[in-house]
């Protein structure tokens, strides 16, 4: 019943372990997973697991991260692998002003390149905001990206954005931090969000749920977050668990399978 809709198992920390980790999601009850790219190469590992297992999907995007590698090339070859019948998002694209690893204006003018690319190939989009809610907020209305939608990721900004965020149809993604004991604002997102604008994900391998924290995140932990998710709204476990997938499903334009 379980829907991860933001995975990494491309990632190194899994060589030789991709497959074991994949069945023992399938084992946890997790039965659909996006795969996310966000670069080149990542983008086109995410496609090649895709191809592989038929209940996980890619998205192909350049992260903020690597914002200052978007050249002409990496464009002509975005719009090639977005056009994969299994991609079904453009991301994650948007403003990490916690690292800052490529220069901000650089970062803002390839999410906005991003947006239009979305807009062109009719896909939603996969937002990464850290430190740069108020920019990222802007360049979403500006660039008129809830005409594709999509879902902020690894949610955690505070209820007053998240009203914001609901008001143009974006979707709230939750994971691994909503389990952490010191966690606050992102209860209080979690309590008041709609179920319907909810998705949920692990961010595998990082953002680990307790008690594995410190650990190596995977698929299979996705369970963890729709039960604290349950607790939090004083609802069956089942219910997050179908509503999550629904909601996944219907944001990337994805039948049942």
């Amino acid at each position: 019943m379980l829907f991860d809709t933001h995975a990494h198992l491309d990632d190194v920390k899994f060589k030789g372990e991709t497959d074991e980790v994949i069945v023992r999601a399938n084992e946890q009850g997790v039965s659909l997973i996006v795969n996310v790219g966000y670069n080149l190469r990542h983008a086109r590992q995410s496609i090649a697991l895709a191809e592989k297992y038929d209940f996980i999907y890619a998205s192909v995007g350049l992260h903020p991260h690597d914002a200052k590698d978007g050249d002409k090339s990496f464009w002509e070859e975005i719009y090639k692998l977005a056009r994969h019948p299994k991609v079904v998002a453009l991301g994650e694209m948007g403003l990490d002003y916690y690292w800052d690893n490529s220069p901000r204006d650089v970062q803002r003018d390839v999410f906005r390149q991003q947006i239009g690319a979305a807009k062109d190939l009719k896909l939603p989009i996969i937002i990464h905001d850290r430190d740069a809610h108020q920019d990222v907020l802007t360049i979403v209305k500006e660039e008129g990206a809830l005409e594709v939608g999509g879902v902020f990721h690894a949610y955690s900004g505070s209820w007053e954005m998240t009203k914001e965020i609901l008001d143009l149809g974006f979707f709230i993604s939750i994971g691994g931090p909503v389990t952490f004991k010191n966690a606050k604002k992102i209860l209080e997102v979690v309590e008041k969000v709609p179920l319907e604008s909810l998705l949920i994900e692990t961010d595998c391998p990082y953002l680990t749920p307790d008690p594995y924290r410190g650990k190596r995140n995977e698929p299979g932990y996705i369970k963890l977050v729709a039960e604290k998710i349950a607790q939090i709204k004083n609802i069956s476990y089942e219910e997050v668990a179908s509503a999550t997938k629904e909601n996944g499903m219907r944001l990337f334009g994805i039948n049942p399978l």
